[in-house]
């Protein structure tokens, strides 16, 4: 154990207790301090003999969490408070009403909303969910809960490195399916970029590493191209009289992978790796025109691209962020990205909700938040709404947070904003519960559509309704909005209890004409019969005439038959063997419901999702009736089993396997000639004895594209055979697919 120096972490505790009173000093008001530094005491006496992972005394925490809320979200007193104590009740006798007297109700109420439930929850849920939920429950009262979380997070993700493998991959995927969203959609820019480095950082550390290697390696060169391609923006503004500041900055290291990624390219072909930002220092009623000339001023020195404009000063996105983004070639052929904005838009964008109350009360800047508080009235219209499972509502809360927007009109030509992808019927249940019920289909611009027709910006939409229509299970295949997917929910649930009301009622008088007693032992027969894992279920298929109530009859022959049987002699069977002869005679059961984890199984399957082999990175994960499947970390499912059922991800590495072959995809990307698929093959199973399963070629004007199926040993073994095919004459590109 390292030895401790008592005396020179005390000062270091002070030094940063300074650091954040220094910060926050230009927000306090009078009483301000004395409460601040109650609470900084009770935290650190409450923390005194509690270390974090890496050593560190853990009132290191609670002090740079409440210093991301002052100096990066731009919070106050309250919320510094709050952050101090974050941990107080969760770790230490301490009770929520001391808090209460200490601080008041306010600080109260929001360190409840971040204390976590412990306990164990109902099957199908999470603690993480659970703890979700009830942390959005404060988020409709005070938003403040949200933001501390996030400054919590974002201090959790900045020392990860002294957590182990296991609680790295849980803790950083997490954090990509929910914190980062969530920080997106309250504005914090900074915070969501720097969360998304470090998820890339943790999970593909090669990748991340890489990539910025290859940023600094070009500073240099891109500080040149930047100051070159500034400067007659510069004078043509400083000639013109604007008060302005102009920043260069590269692209985040995650939004770079995540292009690399979605367009199969490498680092050098990135086209916006370059973003400039004017910020402009003028009056609130002059915003819109000075931001549109100095664009003028902008394109008058470079050419546009026409599909590269966005503007979101005349319609700002629903999170607050106003600001004109334009692309343009600059002198030495490479794209640029220019965004323009004033000093309010740009600490709204950087500072997200928190500066726009700030802004809030001046005159004319009230539509800036408007869409944040729309946004915060359908998150309490979700929770109000959901009594479901929390994953299935969190999947929900997810998909609000991530989308674009889309701007529609009604008739009258009011503006709705609506998520990318939504339907006429997302829009009919936008405008009210009862108009999406009976949604039928809808007028787009004066053309009949029916309500799976996914709306684009400025479409004016007419919606069309019948007393006849109900919603239907397919109707959520139709919807991307929370507020549409709640309530249709709501729609079938209750015609779901009024169905199996319905099917129990027919039971009972189909059992009483066949003489036969209607008691739990016999609903419990019928439901194993019918090979059902309710009796509810059961039911409702009865009540929705899905089993026809005559085939109880063929229940009853089956009861009469062992009667018989039992009569001649054979043995009685007890109430598990009528399950097992049930099963003989219907085969075996497809779907049946196993509870419970069992973590002695050693046994192990590959997911076919990813398709690991030995050298990828991976995981275990303990699913409920496969036993423990190994998935690659960067497997398109790691994030939603990792952030949701972080407690059944268990450690997996690989020993070396060299014995056993594995199956892997690989594309191939060239240019066409004669002999080039011999060449190929032959480096597949000459050179390196590889297996190969099957090929697919396909060559079109001169291009050839491949899809190879073969069996490896590693990813050592995997490498080698992508060098010696990149060696083929030709050859432009191989990459491994899942």
């Amino acid at each position: 154990m390292i030895p401790v120096d008592v005396e020179e972490e005390r000062k270091e505790i002070l030094k940063r207790y300074r650091r954040l009173l220094k910060q926050a000093k230009p927000i306090l008001k009078q009483n301000d301090t004395k409460l601040i530094k109650k609470a900084f005491n009770i935290s650190l006496e409450a923390h005194k003999d509690m270390r974090r992972k890496s050593g560190e005394p853990y009132i290191y925490h609670p002090l740079e969490v409440a210093l991301v809320c002052v100096e990066e979200i731009g919070l106050g007193t309250t919320s510094i408070i709050a952050a101090l104590l974050h941990d107080v009740v969760e770790d230490t006798d301490m009770e929520l009403d001391d808090i209460e007297r200490e601080f008041g109700h306010k600080v109260m109420t929001i360190i409840d909303g971040l204390t976590k439930i412990s306990g164990v929850f109902e099957y199908g849920s999470s603690q993480q969910a659970e703890n979700f939920r009830k942390m959005l429950l404060t988020l409709s009262d005070d938003v403040r809960v949200i933001l501390i979380k996030l400054a919590d997070r974002l201090n959790n993700m900045r020392t990860l490195s002294s957590m182990p493998r296991h609680k790295q991959l849980k803790i950083a995927s997490e954090t990509m399916y929910l914190y980062a969203p969530l920080a997106h959609r309250l504005g914090l820019y900074a915070i969501k970029s720097e969360l998304e480095d470090l998820y890339l950082k943790f999970t593909d550390t090669d990748t991340y590493v890489d990539i910025v290697k290859k940023i600094n390696e070009s500073k240099s060169y891109r500080n040149k191209f930047i100051k070159t391609f500034i400067q007659p923006i510069e004078d043509e503004l400083t000639r013109q009289n604007f008060k302005f500041t102009i920043k260069g900055r590269p692209k985040s290291v995650y939004s770079i992978y995540n292009k690399m990624k979605k367009q199969g390219i490498p680092f050098e072909e990135v086209y916006d790796l370059f973003a400039i930002r004017i910020i402009l220092d003028c009056e609130l009623e002059n915003e819109k025109a000075d931001s549109w000339q100095v664009y003028s001023i902008v394109t008058d020195y470079y050419r546009p691209n026409p599909d590269r404009l966005r503007d979101w000063i005349s319609t700002p996105r629903s999170n607050g962020y106003e600001s004109l983004h334009t692309t343009v070639m600059s002198n030495t052929g490479q794209w640029v990205e220019v965004q323009i904005r004033t000093e309010r838009m740009d600490e709204i964008a950087e500072r997200g909700y928190a500066a726009h109350w700030k802004y809030k009360d001046r005159e004319n800047s009230g539509r800036s938040g408007s869409g944040l508080d729309d946004w915060i009235g359908q998150v309490r219209a979700i929770l109000e709404s959901n009594d479901g499972n929390a994953i299935e509502f969190m999947d929900d809360f997810r998909g609000n947070l991530f989308h674009d927007e889309v701007f529609v009109f009604t008739p009258k030509g009011d503006l709705k904003v609506l998520p990318v992808g939504a339907t006429a019927l997302d829009f009919a249940f936008e405008i009210h519960t009862e108009i999406g019920a009976k949604c039928i289909g809808a007028k787009v611009n004066q053309r009949l559509v029916p309500i799976s027709h996914k709306l684009k910006n400025g479409d004016q939409v007419e919606i069309l309704t019948s007393g006849k229509q109900k919603p239907t299970e397919d109707w959520l295949n139709n919807v991307v909005t929370s507020r549409a997917k709640a309530k249709i929910k709501d729609a079938l649930r209750e015609e779901k209890k009024s169905a199996i009301l319905d099917g129990r009622e027919i039971v009972q008088r189909k059992l009483k004409a066949m003489k036969m007693e209607f008691n739990s032992e016999r609903v419990e027969q019928l439901r194993a019969f019918f090979e059902l894992k309710t009796a509810n279920e059961f039911y409702y298929r009865v009540g929705k005439g899905i089993i026809d109530p005559t085939s109880i009859k063929s229940f009853k022959d089956f009861k009469e038959n062992q009667k018989a049987k039992s009569k001649s002699g054979e043995k009685v069977k007890d109430e598990s063997s009528f399950t097992k002869e049930i099963k003989n005679l219907k085969g075996s059961e497809h779907d049946q419901l196993l509870i419970g984890e069992d973590m002695d199984v050693v046994d192990y399957i590959l997911a076919k999702c990813c398709n690991p082999i030995p050298g990828d990175d991976v995981f275990g994960f303990v699913t409920i009736n496969e036993g423990i499947k190994i998935h690659r970390t960067s497997c398109p499912n790691a994030l939603e089993l990792l952030s949701n059922h972080g407690n059944r991800v268990i450690k997996a590495r690989w020993t070396s396997q060299k014995e056993i072959a594995f199956l892997v995809g690989l594309k191939i990307l060239g240019t066409d000639r004669v002999g080039l698929i011999n060449d190929v093959t032959k480096v597949i199973s000459n050179e390196l004895k590889v297996n190969m399963r099957s090929i697919t070629v396909d060559s079109d004007a001169g291009i050839f594209e491949g899809a190879i199926k073969l069996y490896v040993h590693s990813t050592e073994h995997l490498d080698h055979l992508i060098k010696n095919l990149l060696q083929v004459d030709g050859i432009i590109k191989v990459s491994r697919f899942d």
